[in-house]
């Protein structure tokens, strides 16, 4: 909300700035960044540099174009902020004995050297609103410490600052070559591990240039200007891509800090230290893949914590084939560490003390709270594989009550490829397949009870969601393989394709998959396909029909060639007006078509004849040569052939 409202005063000709981007235009650099670095960060300077920056400061402070520049919602943030530290100074006098240190940005500090008395902070800070806090410690990483994060006071890159620390820490020895020769060696490492040829005697050119750039520019040291152009020049002869490979780690940095020992720590990240160690996985702050296989005991535990957190709103790992391999005994997770889940972490530890137990209890809470069957589906995969059994049970419970009282037979359907693919797959871990199948066969048994009501006299979109978890029904039950189950499926889809009322979508897929299913001679097919598309079904509802029927791929027309000329003459019937409204409809319906499909549909128009020669209905269905030449263009066009 403060965020909001600032961006909201702000609209007033604020430019967010910087204000020393002002003191470095004076001094002749390119951004108040730049000028910092080369006066404080790369110059090792001694403590008179930060009296003067101090009094620059102040005057600056003076002139009104800087807190212009601020904006008016940064500024009034700032009033704010710097009374309630001249308020925490005092109290900190107060209350411990000698000299007071204080850590604040350069911007601030003429704020905590101006007059200014207790009661008029007080004054300044009474009626801002009173927010409850809970806090705890929780690791930094680089990127949280870059200013692309967000962070105010964020820096454009820790890791040179970092590469800077470390050259002051080892001593006054080391000058300006040393200094280039270690950043040019970082970056020729880094090259390396992406697998780029990057020579020695480049390395050290690239160490050369940087020191010959910095005394062209007037500078005491390369900064990381410097070392970005001779990198560039030396070690990635020009080209931009490489050195965007290693931009991150190299400027930005990859490393996650730690909370120390003598701090208490919160039972939950506790709890997730000995996990690491016990996996043998370090938090980083830099995504890395990594493959885990089931059967083996270190790659079940790793997936097991892995999918827990998930569970709990912690998503150091990110799964990435999920559908791969049907999630048997093989994972690939992408893992990125970063503070925000620390946070997390935090708040999760109302489910529990433990991370198992508190991934068990927020997934029965949210199972207890849901009457989403697809979403309540989704928690029991989610639980077995977590190695929840009792959550699983809970949340399966809670599914069945769902079920009972629901409805929405699209729902019901979206359900059932979930427990389908857990049954007929399986996991690395125990299920409980009897309860899963006796919840599918319920299911399954609703939902074939209910599929025709459920398509009678519904507008298109509802219309096509019901279609789309039809699709998914009819192959999880053909995986789950209870005879008795599709048996009554086929009655149903077989209703669903002979009633009038039927939603066109609904009744083109139905018959689609009864001939998939080979439960209808093709002589039954196809005079209820071309029933479909004669009046008093109008062009919308028989597009809407034939896109439906399509779906399932080319070969029924190729094979079945009274459904292709069923489908020619509708076509040929339809009105100007008409098949232009349609054509988006075909487009569709034939853009799922194989390429080698769509052209055999081709070459059968092409000829001239669309029926099967055989047929006696064929006669007479000879097409001129001039009107093929004309047609075809049309038709590659509709279905997506080039000429």
């Amino acid at each position: 909300d403060t965020a909001e409202q600032d961006l909201a005063q702000d609209e007033g000709g604020s430019q967010h700035g910087d204000p020393l981007d002002m003191l470095a235009d004076v001094a002749g650099y390119a951004d108040g960044e730049a000028w910092w670095n080369a006066l404080v960060e790369s110059s090792r300077p001694g403590p008179e540099v930060f009296a003067a920056i101090e009094t620059a400061i102040t005057e600056l402070r003076t002139i009104s174009d800087a807190n212009q520049l601020l904006g008016i919602g940064r500024y009034q943030r700032d009033l704010y902020r710097e009374a309630f530290m001249r308020l925490a100074l005092r109290q900190a006098l107060k209350d411990e004995a000698g000299a007071i240190a204080v850590v604040l940005g350069a911007w601030h500090v003429p704020a905590l050297r101006q007059k200014s008395t207790q009661a008029d902070d007080r004054a300044i800070v009474r009626d801002l609103p009173r927010v409850k806090v809970e806090s705890a410690w929780v690791p930094w990483s680089d990127s949280r410490l870059a200013m692309a994060s967000g962070y105010g006071a964020g820096v454009a890159a820790p890791g040179w600052y970092r590469h800077l620390w470390q050259l002051h820490r080892e001593g006054d020895d080391l000058g300006a070559q040393a200094f280039a020769a270690g950043w040019q060696s970082r970056v020729s490492g880094l090259l390396r591990e992406e697998g780029l040829a990057v020579a020695s005697a480049s390395t050290i050119e690239a160490s050369r240039l940087a020191l010959a750039l910095a005394a062209i520019r007037g500078e005491p040291t390369p900064g990381l200007a410097e070392m970005h152009d001779a990198t560039l020049a030396a070690l990635c002869h020009g080209d931009e891509a490489p050195l965007r490979l290693v931009e991150r780690r190299l400027l930005l940095g990859e490393r996650v800090g730690a909370v120390d020992e003598a701090v208490p720590q919160m039972p939950l990240a506790a709890d997730l230290e000995r996990w690491q160690k016990r996996c043998r996985l370090k938090a980083e702050d830099l995504e890395r893949e990594i493959a885990l296989d089931l059967r083996t005991e270190a790659g079940l535990l790793k997936s097991t914590l892995l999918h827990r957190l998930v569970l709990i709103g912690v998503g150091w790992g990110r799964l990435l084939d999920a559908e791969a391999g049907r999630g048997t005994f093989r994972e690939t997770w992408l893992l990125a560490w970063s503070p925000i889940l620390s946070v997390r972490l935090a708040e999760a530890l109302v489910y529990g003390v433990t991370i198992e137990q508190a991934a068990g209890n927020k997934a029965a809470a949210q199972a207890a709270a849901s009457t989403d069957i697809a979403g309540l589906a989704g928690l029991v995969k989610a639980c077995l594989l977590a190695d929840l059994p009792q959550a699983a049970e809970t949340c399966i419970a809670c599914l069945q009550a769902a079920a009972v009282s629901s409805s929405d037979i699209a729902r019901l359907m979206t359900t059932v490829p979930t427990l389908v693919s857990i049954l007929r797959y399986g996991t690395a871990r125990p299920i409980p397949e009897e309860q899963l199948s006796a919840l599918v066969s319920a299911l399954a048994a609703e939902i074939n009870a209910g599929a025709l009501s459920a398509s009678l006299d519904i507008e298109p979109a509802e219309a096509d969601a019901l279609r789309k978890a039809m699709s998914g029904y009819d192959q999880a039950l053909g995986l789950f393989g209870d005879n008795h189950l599709v048996e009554m499926w086929q009655r149903e889809l077989a209703m669903i394709a002979r009633h009038d009322r039927a939603a066109p979508a609904i009744a083109g897929l139905a018959l689609r998959l009864l001939h998939d299913r080979q439960a209808w001679d093709v002589e039954a097919v196809a005079a209820s396909f071309s029933r479909a598309l004669t009046p008093p079904a109008s062009p919308a509802e028989a597009g809407a029909f034939v896109e439906s029927f399509l779906a399932g791929g080319a070969e029924v027309l190729v094979q079945d060639r009274q459904l292709l000329s069923a489908l020619d003459q509708w076509l040929v019937d339809l009105d100007d007006e008409s098949f232009i409204e349609l054509l988006p409809m075909l487009r569709r319906g034939f853009a799922e078509f194989a390429i080698s499909g769509r052209q055999r549909i081709l070459s059968l128009v092409g000829s001239g004849r669309v029926a099967d020669r055989a047929s006696p209905s064929s006669a007479g269905s000879e097409l001129s040569p001039e009107f093929v030449e004309q047609a075809l263009p049309l038709l590659r066009t509709i279905l997506g052939i080039e000429a």
